[in-house]
């Protein structure tokens, strides 16, 4: 993604830390982070609450933050939330540049319908790319139109954004065309329910 003019974030520096001042800045609306990277010692920071919930909806969003009136880009690298509430409880954010590349896992979206009778199966929902900072990309797609059952989908089959470089291992399994297990197990029954009626016959006529 490029940083855009919703990406700017106005960061207000903090210096008192604790679960207890933290549970405050969240009832005040502000989330609790912290700023590192690039040989620069960690800078604690509350980020407007609302603003950055919808900014990091997007994986592997980039903020422009202004901080004591400097601009400063940043990755952000980790969100931790609330097992229970889903409330966002912190946030790591890496310093970054432009025109630096970065590791980040992308995800994997699956486009278009196999052959018929058969079901497209993400064996892995994300990707590592080495991209540039400011243009990573949302996902990466799949197209499995018209696949038949046994295609592998792996790693390097992938179409990469241009600029990106593959980390994960190519032969990595990304997606396998299959016949689901029901459709199979449906296949046995009739094919067996078959025999059985062959079988009977096959007595009665003898008995005849």
């Amino acid at each position: 993604m490029s940083t855009e003019t919703d990406t700017k974030v106005i960061a207000e520096t903090r210096e008192n830390f604790g679960k207890g001042f933290a549970r405050r800045l969240r009832a005040a609306g502000q989330i609790p982070a912290v700023i590192y990277g690039h040989g620069t010692d960690p800078v604690h920071v509350a980020l407007p609450g609302h603003q950055v919930s919808l900014l990091i909806r997007r994986a592997n969003a980039v903020l422009e933050l202004e901080v004591d009136g400097k601009q400063q880009l940043t990755l952000v690298k980790d969100v931790q939330k609330d097992p229970v509430h889903q409330i966002i409880e912190h946030i790591d954010l890496l310093v970054v540049k432009k025109g630096e590349k970065v590791q980040v896992d992308v995800p994997v979206v699956v486009i278009g319908e196999p052959a018929a009778g058969t079901i497209a199966n993400l064996d892995n929902a994300t990707v590592s790319l080495e991209v540039e900072a400011t243009h990573i990309p949302q996902h990466v797609e799949v197209d499995v139109e018209g696949l038949e059952d046994g295609t592998h989908v792996t790693a390097a089959d992938l179409k990469l954004p241009k600029g990106a470089a593959l980390v994960t291992e190519g032969e990595t399994l990304i997606v396998a065309i299959a016949v689901p297990a029901a459709t199979i197990a449906e296949a046995d029954e009739i094919e067996a329910a078959d025999e059985a009626v062959a079988e009977e016959q096959s007595e009665e006529a003898a008995a005849e």
